[in-house]
């Protein structure tokens, strides 16, 4: 298992806990948004990430996401202003989707898995486009928390993906993790030791789906405004490219790819059909230039410190010079 200093996951920490401190001493502006859009991607990298420690690619993710999203816009709409309860709601409905389609589609592996996931959140896109209920093309509005909430928003949405990126790695730190792992290498030698592969799978698939169906409710209060658009399967190809960018041997490495990519997005966004060009090259410049992605920057810049202390160390007070 790819080993990670400990101060580049201190660090990490030490940044969430300071962007909820400044959110809630923040008005709300663009940048607040941006840090929030940024956790909130952090999450859907991480949770696709998850599922390929079973060695699979869930492009189902998108489905999952937005129908989160959209029970918490049905939910706010119809006057339950719980926050809190919403979020645990529309994730757990979220889990139960993904729970459905995991033990029908779990049986295939590999591209079959992953094009199955891929049909699956277009039809759900389409669904929502037929549905009155969810006001079809054109979505639904006024995705507010109450006005008492809504100046702590913010800083209670980072903190909540904070909290759903410790338990994606508190769970692949256990020995569940472990399981993942070898069913990734071979789920046949896992079967021979007594264990369910389709179990294993199916309870990774819907850990993946709880958490990003959070997410999913998060990113409704976050934007106030939904359509099905917002929710093709451009949500887990972007979640894909943030966990292979950021480095995905390590849950570190997806938040980063997450941050890194969301800024790119927004810097280039107003370039018209160019912006697409812009950020799919920076896609594959950063894909060419780190290949373990952009976490080994940091390894490696964590190890240049070290060495560098190590030979302050063994430097002559005196002459300067090692000894």
């Amino acid at each position: 298992m790819y080993s990670i200093d400990r101060r580049i996951i201190a660090l990490n920490a030490a940044l969430f806990v300071a962007a909820v401190g400044w959110l809630s001493l923040s008005e709300p502006t663009y940048l607040t948004q941006l840090v929030v859009w940024s956790a909130i991607n952090a999450v859907l990298a991480a949770g696709m990430r998850f599922v390929l420690l079973i060695g699979e690619t869930n492009m189902a993710c998108g489905a999952i996401y937005g129908f989160a999203a959209y029970l918490t816009a049905i939910a706010v709409t119809n006057g339950i202003d719980v926050v809190p309860v919403v979020v645990i709601a529309s994730g757990t409905g979220a889990g139960v989707l993904g729970l459905l389609f995991g033990w029908v589609t779990l049986r295939v592996k590999g591209p079959y898995f992953m094009l199955i996931g891929f049909a699956f959140t277009e039809v759900i896109r389409l669904a929502y486009t037929r549905l009155d209920l969810v006001g079809g093309n054109s979505g639904m509005v006024g995705i507010y928390a109450p006005m008492s909430l809504e100046p702590w928003m913010p800083a209670f949405s980072v903190a909540v993906c904070y909290l759903l990126l410790i338990g994606f790695f508190a769970a692949e730190k256990s020995s569940f993790g472990l399981l993942m792992h070898a069913i990734r290498n071979n789920d046949k030698v896992v079967e021979t030791l007594g264990v369910s592969a389709l179990r294993v799978k199916l309870l990774c698939f819907v850990i993946a789906a709880l958490v990003v169906g959070a997410a999913g409710s998060i990113h409704a209060y976050s934007y106030h405004v939904i359509s099905p658009g917002d929710f093709s399967f451009l949500i887990p190809v972007y979640a894909l490219a943030y966990a292979k960018v950021g480095g995905e041997r390590h849950i570190v490495g997806p938040v980063i790819g997450a941050i890194f990519l969301t800024v790119i997005s927004q810097l280039v966004q107003g370039s018209g059909a160019l912006q697409y060009v812009l950020f799919g090259g920076v896609i594959i410049l950063s894909m060419l230039g780190v290949r373990g992605g952009l976490i080994d920057i940091a390894k490696w810049a964590a190890c240049c410190c070290r060495i560098g202390g190590r030979l302050g160390v063994l430097k002559d007070p005196a002459s300067g010079e090692l000894g």
